[in-house]
Protein backbone atom coordinates (compact mmCIF):
# COMPACT_ATOMS: atom_id res chain seq x y z
CA UNK A 1 0.00 0.00 0.00
CA UNK A 2 2.87 2.69 0.70
CA UNK A 3 3.93 1.82 -2.55
CA UNK A 4 0.76 2.52 -4.24
CA UNK A 5 0.23 6.11 -2.43
CA UNK A 6 3.63 7.27 -3.94
CA UNK A 7 1.64 6.41 -7.52
CA UNK A 8 -2.36 6.82 -7.12
CA UNK A 9 -3.53 10.26 -5.51
CA UNK A 10 -5.64 9.88 -2.38
CA UNK A 11 -9.18 9.70 -3.69
CA UNK A 12 -7.95 6.52 -5.93
CA UNK A 13 -6.63 5.45 -2.87
CA UNK A 14 -9.65 5.28 -0.76
CA UNK A 15 -11.56 2.46 -2.25
CA UNK A 16 -8.76 0.64 -2.27
CA UNK A 17 -8.36 1.08 1.52
CA UNK A 18 -11.87 0.18 2.14
CA UNK A 19 -11.45 -3.10 -0.06
CA UNK A 20 -8.38 -4.29 1.87
CA UNK A 21 -9.94 -3.70 5.27
CA UNK A 22 -13.37 -5.34 4.26
CA UNK A 23 -10.83 -8.38 2.91
CA UNK A 24 -8.93 -8.10 5.79
CA UNK A 25 -12.22 -8.39 8.08
CA UNK A 26 -13.65 -11.42 6.61
CA UNK A 27 -10.60 -13.27 6.79
CA UNK A 28 -10.30 -12.70 10.80
CA UNK A 29 -13.87 -13.46 10.89
CA UNK A 30 -13.22 -16.88 8.92
CA UNK A 31 -10.49 -17.62 11.16
CA UNK A 32 -12.52 -16.86 14.35
CA UNK A 33 -15.33 -19.26 13.21
CA UNK A 34 -13.08 -22.20 12.38
CA UNK A 35 -11.18 -21.62 15.89
CA UNK A 36 -14.52 -21.59 17.40
CA UNK A 37 -15.93 -24.43 15.38
CA UNK A 38 -12.94 -26.75 16.97
CA UNK A 39 -13.39 -25.44 20.27
CA UNK A 40 -16.86 -26.48 20.24
CA UNK A 41 -16.12 -30.01 18.51
CA UNK A 42 -13.35 -30.60 21.03
CA UNK A 43 -15.47 -29.72 24.01
CA UNK A 44 -18.68 -31.73 22.35
CA UNK A 45 -16.26 -34.96 21.52
CA UNK A 46 -15.21 -34.27 25.94
CA UNK A 47 -18.87 -34.82 26.84
CA UNK A 48 -19.68 -37.84 24.74
CA UNK A 49 -16.13 -39.09 25.73
CA UNK A 50 -17.10 -38.32 29.40
CA UNK A 51 -14.16 -36.37 30.21
CA UNK A 52 -14.48 -34.74 33.81
CA UNK A 53 -11.85 -32.59 34.68
CA UNK A 54 -13.22 -32.20 38.10
CA UNK A 55 -12.87 -35.83 38.48
CA UNK A 56 -9.89 -35.98 36.63
CA UNK A 57 -8.17 -32.90 39.04
CA UNK A 58 -9.69 -34.57 42.33
CA UNK A 59 -8.29 -38.18 41.60
CA UNK A 60 -4.78 -37.10 41.09
CA UNK A 61 -3.49 -38.26 44.48
CA UNK A 62 -4.66 -41.83 43.59
CA UNK A 63 -2.62 -41.59 40.37
CA UNK A 64 0.74 -40.11 42.07
CA UNK A 65 0.35 -42.73 45.16
CA UNK A 66 0.16 -45.57 42.56
CA UNK A 67 2.97 -43.53 40.43
CA UNK A 68 4.88 -43.60 43.99
CA UNK A 69 4.21 -47.00 45.27
CA UNK A 70 5.25 -48.18 41.44
CA UNK A 71 8.96 -47.20 42.67
CA UNK A 72 8.58 -48.35 46.21
CA UNK A 73 10.17 -51.71 47.70
CA UNK A 74 8.51 -53.81 50.17
CA UNK A 75 11.22 -52.48 52.77
CA UNK A 76 10.12 -49.09 52.28
CA UNK A 77 13.04 -47.98 50.38
CA UNK A 78 13.31 -46.75 46.76
CA UNK A 79 13.65 -48.86 43.75
CA UNK A 80 16.80 -47.26 42.66
CA UNK A 81 18.78 -48.13 45.99
CA UNK A 82 18.24 -51.45 45.05
CA UNK A 83 18.16 -52.59 41.72
CA UNK A 84 18.64 -56.38 42.14
CA UNK A 85 15.60 -56.43 44.11
CA UNK A 86 13.59 -54.41 41.84
CA UNK A 87 14.71 -56.40 38.32
CA UNK A 88 14.62 -59.84 40.92
CA UNK A 89 13.02 -62.06 37.44
CA UNK A 90 15.13 -60.00 35.48
CA UNK A 91 15.85 -63.28 33.21
CA UNK A 92 12.39 -64.29 32.98
CA UNK A 93 11.37 -61.29 31.92
CA UNK A 94 14.05 -61.04 29.22
CA UNK A 95 13.00 -64.11 28.03
CA UNK A 96 9.21 -63.19 27.53
CA UNK A 97 10.59 -59.85 26.11
CA UNK A 98 12.48 -61.69 23.40
CA UNK A 99 9.22 -63.92 22.88
CA UNK A 100 7.40 -60.80 22.01
CA UNK A 101 10.29 -59.63 19.64
CA UNK A 102 9.94 -62.95 18.15
CA UNK A 103 6.46 -62.65 17.47
CA UNK A 104 6.42 -59.31 16.08
CA UNK A 105 9.31 -60.50 13.82
CA UNK A 106 7.01 -63.33 12.49
CA UNK A 107 3.82 -61.38 12.19
CA UNK A 108 5.53 -58.45 10.32
CA UNK A 109 7.25 -60.95 8.18
CA UNK A 110 3.98 -62.63 7.71
CA UNK A 111 2.20 -59.61 6.93
CA UNK A 112 4.84 -58.48 4.17
CA UNK A 113 4.67 -61.91 2.46
CA UNK A 114 0.38 -61.66 2.72
CA UNK A 115 0.50 -57.93 1.64
CA UNK A 116 2.96 -57.68 -0.88
CA UNK A 117 0.77 -59.50 -3.57
CA UNK A 118 -2.61 -57.91 -2.97
CA UNK A 119 -0.93 -54.29 -3.27
CA UNK A 120 -0.30 -55.19 -6.62
CA UNK A 121 -4.05 -56.38 -6.95
CA UNK A 122 -5.44 -53.12 -5.41
CA UNK A 123 -3.36 -50.93 -7.83
CA UNK A 124 -5.27 -49.45 -10.70
CA UNK A 125 -2.30 -49.01 -12.95
CA UNK A 126 -1.44 -53.01 -13.08
CA UNK A 127 -4.53 -54.16 -12.61
CA UNK A 128 -7.65 -53.08 -14.77
CA UNK A 129 -10.15 -55.88 -13.62
CA UNK A 130 -12.45 -53.99 -11.38
CA UNK A 131 -14.11 -56.83 -9.41
CA UNK A 132 -10.09 -57.78 -8.68
CA UNK A 133 -9.79 -54.31 -7.55
CA UNK A 134 -12.64 -54.60 -5.12
CA UNK A 135 -12.09 -57.75 -3.68
CA UNK A 136 -8.84 -57.07 -2.83
CA UNK A 137 -9.33 -53.92 -1.26
CA UNK A 138 -12.66 -55.12 1.05
CA UNK A 139 -9.77 -57.71 2.10
CA UNK A 140 -7.40 -55.27 3.14
CA UNK A 141 -9.80 -53.14 4.33
CA UNK A 142 -11.36 -56.00 6.95
CA UNK A 143 -7.82 -57.21 7.98
CA UNK A 144 -6.95 -53.48 8.79
CA UNK A 145 -9.95 -52.60 10.27
CA UNK A 146 -10.35 -55.20 12.84
CA UNK A 147 -7.89 -54.37 15.96
CA UNK A 148 -5.21 -57.08 16.21
CA UNK A 149 -6.21 -57.28 19.72
CA UNK A 150 -10.16 -58.45 18.53
CA UNK A 151 -8.08 -61.40 16.25
CA UNK A 152 -5.96 -62.54 19.38
CA UNK A 153 -8.97 -63.18 21.28
CA UNK A 154 -10.54 -65.45 18.23
CA UNK A 155 -7.18 -67.38 18.09
CA UNK A 156 -6.64 -68.06 21.59
CA UNK A 157 -10.36 -69.67 21.37
CA UNK A 158 -9.28 -71.33 18.63
CA UNK A 159 -5.28 -72.27 19.14
CA UNK A 160 -5.03 -71.93 23.12
CA UNK A 161 -3.25 -69.86 25.07
CA UNK A 162 0.08 -69.10 23.70
CA UNK A 163 2.44 -67.00 20.92
CA UNK A 164 1.08 -68.67 18.12
CA UNK A 165 -2.42 -66.30 18.34
CA UNK A 166 -0.48 -63.65 18.68
CA UNK A 167 1.59 -64.24 15.52
CA UNK A 168 -1.39 -64.75 13.38
CA UNK A 169 -3.24 -61.85 15.13
CA UNK A 170 -0.16 -59.65 14.16
CA UNK A 171 0.50 -60.96 10.40
CA UNK A 172 -3.40 -60.22 9.77
CA UNK A 173 -3.70 -56.93 10.80
CA UNK A 174 -0.11 -56.18 9.24
CA UNK A 175 -1.24 -57.56 6.14
CA UNK A 176 -4.07 -55.19 5.74
CA UNK A 177 -1.62 -52.06 7.00
CA UNK A 178 1.32 -52.66 4.80
CA UNK A 179 -1.02 -54.17 1.88
CA UNK A 180 -2.63 -50.48 1.90
CA UNK A 181 0.77 -48.66 2.20
CA UNK A 182 2.64 -50.63 -0.80
CA UNK A 183 -0.39 -49.67 -2.52
CA UNK A 184 0.00 -46.15 -2.30
CA UNK A 185 3.42 -46.62 -3.78
CA UNK A 186 2.64 -48.89 -6.94
CA UNK A 187 0.14 -46.52 -8.03
CA UNK A 188 2.57 -43.70 -7.93
CA UNK A 189 5.46 -45.08 -10.17
CA UNK A 190 6.89 -44.35 -13.27
CA UNK A 191 4.78 -46.92 -15.70
CA UNK A 192 7.32 -45.98 -18.96
CA UNK A 193 9.78 -48.86 -17.46
CA UNK A 194 6.61 -51.71 -16.85
CA UNK A 195 5.81 -50.73 -20.53
CA UNK A 196 8.86 -51.06 -21.72
CA UNK A 197 9.21 -54.79 -20.00
CA UNK A 198 5.83 -55.40 -21.83
CA UNK A 199 7.16 -53.94 -24.94
CA UNK A 200 10.03 -56.61 -25.15
CA UNK A 201 7.58 -59.67 -24.60
CA UNK A 202 7.58 -60.24 -20.77
CA UNK A 203 4.64 -60.95 -19.00
CA UNK A 204 2.96 -59.18 -16.10
CA UNK A 205 5.41 -61.01 -13.07
CA UNK A 206 8.41 -59.59 -15.27
CA UNK A 207 6.81 -56.49 -15.82
CA UNK A 208 6.02 -56.27 -11.73
CA UNK A 209 9.94 -57.62 -11.02
CA UNK A 210 11.82 -55.56 -13.28
CA UNK A 211 9.75 -52.14 -13.81
CA UNK A 212 8.20 -51.96 -10.01
CA UNK A 213 10.38 -53.54 -7.85
CA UNK A 214 13.09 -51.25 -8.45
CA UNK A 215 11.14 -48.00 -8.08
CA UNK A 216 9.15 -49.04 -4.85
CA UNK A 217 11.65 -51.81 -2.61
CA UNK A 218 12.81 -48.33 -0.71
CA UNK A 219 9.84 -47.43 0.38
CA UNK A 220 8.62 -50.83 0.81
CA UNK A 221 11.81 -51.61 3.61
CA UNK A 222 11.05 -48.58 4.99
CA UNK A 223 7.68 -49.17 6.16
CA UNK A 224 8.27 -52.86 7.11
CA UNK A 225 10.82 -51.89 9.77
CA UNK A 226 8.17 -49.11 10.79
CA UNK A 227 5.62 -51.30 11.03
CA UNK A 228 7.94 -54.00 13.11
CA UNK A 229 8.28 -51.14 15.84
CA UNK A 230 4.57 -51.09 16.00
CA UNK A 231 4.08 -54.67 16.16
CA UNK A 232 6.65 -54.78 18.64
CA UNK A 233 4.10 -52.48 20.85
CA UNK A 234 1.02 -54.42 19.76
CA UNK A 235 2.66 -57.78 21.01
CA UNK A 236 3.47 -56.25 24.58
CA UNK A 237 -0.06 -55.49 25.18
CA UNK A 238 -1.63 -58.82 23.24
CA UNK A 239 -0.38 -60.75 26.11
CA UNK A 240 -2.60 -59.30 27.84
CA UNK A 241 -5.55 -61.66 26.50
CA UNK A 242 -3.19 -64.90 26.48
CA UNK A 243 -1.79 -64.22 23.38
CA UNK A 244 2.11 -64.84 24.74
CA UNK A 245 4.86 -62.20 25.30
CA UNK A 246 5.70 -59.74 28.37
CA UNK A 247 2.07 -58.89 28.56
CA UNK A 248 0.84 -61.93 30.33
CA UNK A 249 3.38 -61.37 32.91
CA UNK A 250 2.52 -57.27 33.16
CA UNK A 251 -1.20 -58.24 33.16
CA UNK A 252 -0.60 -60.58 35.83
CA UNK A 253 1.29 -57.77 38.22
CA UNK A 254 -1.06 -55.55 37.77
CA UNK A 255 -4.28 -57.51 38.77
CA UNK A 256 -1.83 -58.91 41.68
CA UNK A 257 -1.11 -55.46 42.96
CA UNK A 258 2.78 -55.99 42.40
CA UNK A 259 3.57 -52.25 41.85
CA UNK A 260 7.48 -52.92 41.74
CA UNK A 261 7.19 -55.18 38.97
CA UNK A 262 4.79 -53.29 37.27
CA UNK A 263 6.85 -50.49 37.02
CA UNK A 264 9.94 -53.07 36.12
CA UNK A 265 8.40 -54.62 33.37
CA UNK A 266 7.33 -51.10 31.29
CA UNK A 267 10.93 -50.20 31.82
CA UNK A 268 12.45 -52.86 30.09
CA UNK A 269 9.45 -52.53 27.42
CA UNK A 270 10.14 -49.19 27.03
CA UNK A 271 13.63 -49.45 26.67
CA UNK A 272 13.44 -52.14 24.09
CA UNK A 273 11.28 -50.17 22.36
CA UNK A 274 13.54 -47.30 22.27
CA UNK A 275 16.40 -49.56 21.25
CA UNK A 276 14.77 -51.13 18.28
CA UNK A 277 13.33 -47.68 17.22
CA UNK A 278 16.96 -46.34 17.17
CA UNK A 279 18.38 -49.93 14.85
CA UNK A 280 15.11 -49.89 12.78
CA UNK A 281 16.18 -45.83 12.15
CA UNK A 282 19.67 -46.87 10.80
CA UNK A 283 18.73 -49.67 9.19
CA UNK A 284 16.04 -47.90 6.79
CA UNK A 285 18.60 -45.14 6.55
CA UNK A 286 20.76 -47.43 5.45
CA UNK A 287 18.63 -49.69 2.70
CA UNK A 288 16.93 -46.31 1.55
CA UNK A 289 20.51 -45.13 0.59
CA UNK A 290 21.50 -48.79 -0.73
CA UNK A 291 17.96 -49.17 -2.71
CA UNK A 292 18.64 -45.51 -4.19
CA UNK A 293 21.70 -46.11 -5.84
Amino acid sequence: MASLQILLPAAQLAPLDAAYARAKSAKRLVSFMIAAGLVIAVLSAGHVAEIDLTKLWGRRAELSDYIDRAFTLDSGGRVFADPVEWFWNLKGWLLLLLETIVMSYLGTALGFVLGLPLCFCTSSNLTRNPWIRATAKRCLEFLRTVPDLVFALIFVEAFGLGPLAGVLALALHSTGALGKLFSEFVENVDMKPVEGVLASGGGKLAAIRFGVLPQVLAGFSSYTLLRFEINVREAAVLGYVGAGGIGEKLIEAIRKFYYTDVSAILILLIATVFLIDMGTDRLRASLSRSLSR
